[in-house]
């Protein structure tokens, strides 16, 4: 299963962008989908994941009250749009999907089974 990210680039502080994934149909209408992120060096780390069903979202704390994950069911797409963006925002972000029973799993890397190539976000002071 191939997911498709893209929307990345190179923006200042404070700006805005709107990363996308493409999802394969069966993948998108049974599967929980998520954002990751990685800088280099670093782990690779929860950004936010939004339910199948649409109706739950959560964000890492990092980001709440600027990015805002959501899916469009009719184009089998999944959006992050980030806001406000601050240095420490850049890295390569992954989007995920994978099939979540619990709350608990939602943050955690290993609990998502297809990924995508990942978008590089740059953000320049």
């Amino acid at each position: 299963v191939q997911l498709q990210a893209s929307g990345g680039g190179l923006v200042q502080a404070g700006g805005s962008l709107r990363l996308s994934c493409v999802v394969p149909t069966l993948t998108f209408n049974t599967n929980d989908m998520a954002w990751f992120r990685q800088a280099p060096g670093k782990e690779r780390d929860f950004v936010a994941a939004i339910r199948w069903s649409g109706g739950l979202v959560y964000y890492a704390e990092s980001v709440k009250g600027r990015f805002i994950i959501d899916r469009d069911n009719a184009k089998n797409t999944v959006y992050l749009e980030m806001n406000n963006l601050k240095p420490e925002d850049t890295a390569v972000y992954y989007c995920a999907a994978g099939r979540l029973y619990t709350d608990l799993q939602v943050t955690t890397a290993r609990n998502y089974n297809y990924w995508g190539q990942g978008t590089q976000v740059t953000v320049s002071s």
